[in-house]
């Protein structure tokens, strides 16, 4: 079994906000992965070892571009928030934005080859990237985007800079508007129940399988509790479903047809979505600092 070091210990609670002793416990029970690990927490301590689990864990900011119904949301990663707040760094964002949107590139790779000039660096966007990176002293890169282009009208919210959202739609820009607000807000993972992937359904009935097998009740009793939790599951991260934050007496889809409006896709980026931070282990460097010392 591999060796449960206190970094380990350490990103699982941060993920989770179990405690210390538990996460070990998990960790070993896992055998060292990391997900399993998360697994097993949920199980025990139920939705208190889940709240933190979408926290942000890289710098950077997303922004989004939009000019009728042809537009794009980007995130862009750096390594301290310090350098997030950098109007050059933000300054590149917003034209990687707006590139995106224009010319549609394929991938990353693409936008990178497109002709770009800021702060005396170019011609590509690659090259003031690598020029910035040179004039802050910290690294940069591009992540992500989802373009639009010639369907839907669009609606977009920016929470400052660590979350957006763009929504596709057809009907009240107002309600559209008020929908991508709320998508920022509850985070939803899918359009409809029928959308949310096969892997997060799977993990759920994986979780409500070994919560309900521990309550002792009998198997068709336990089946029926299983498919009880997976179908809360659907409905609390499918958007329809999720109760509007404007209005709890109905639901997103109630205020929507309310509307005249219909939401055919949405896109939500939050900065460091799935992205584990280096967690330093100060301990073992010091030691490993006096050790070398004393060798020297």
């Amino acid at each position: 079994m591999p060796a449960i070091t206190a970094s380990m210990v350490a990103e699982l609670r941060a993920k989770t906000d179990a405690p210390m002793m538990e996460c070990k416990k998990a960790l070993t029970e896992a055998d060292g992965d990391a997900a399993r690990a998360e697994e097993i927490l949920r199980v025990k301590l139920g939705n208190k070892a889940g709240k933190a689990a979408s926290r942000i864990t890289a710098e950077g900011v997303i922004t989004a571009s939009v000019d009728g119904r042809t537009g794009a949301l980007l995130e862009i990663n750096c390594e301290t928030d310090f350098v997030s707040k950098n109007e050059a760094f933000m300054a590149f964002a917003r034209s990687c934005a707006d590139l995106v949107a224009r010319s549609n590139p394929a991938d990353v790779a693409a936008l990178s080859a497109l002709p770009l000039s800021q702060d005396g660096f170019g011609p590509t966007v690659e090259d003031v990237r690598k020029g910035l990176i040179g004039k802050i002293g910290e690294n940069m890169s591009i992540r992500r985007f989802k373009r639009y282009a010639g369907g839907g009208q669009l609606a977009h919210y920016l929470h400052g800079t660590r979350i957006g959202v763009i929504v596709e739609f057809e009907g009240n820009a107002v309600a559209a508007k008020d929908v991508a607000m709320h998508v920022a807000a509850m985070k939803p993972k899918a359009l409809a129940t029928s959308d949310v992937p096969a892997d997060l359904i799977e993990v759920e009935r994986r979780v409500a399988a070994e919560k309900a097998a521990e309550s002792g009740k009998p198997a068709e009793i336990v089946a029926k509790m299983v498919d009880g939790s997976v179908q809360k599951f659907l409905k609390e991260v499918s958007l329809l479903n999720q109760t509007f934050v404007k209005n709890d007496k109905q639901t997103v889809e109630q205020m929507l047809k309310a509307a005249a409006t219909q939401v055919k896709s949405f896109t939500l980026y939050v900065v460091g979505e799935g992205i584990e931070k280096k967690v330093d282990d100060f301990a073992a460097e010091v030691a490993a600092q006096v050790a070398a010392a004393k060798g020297g």
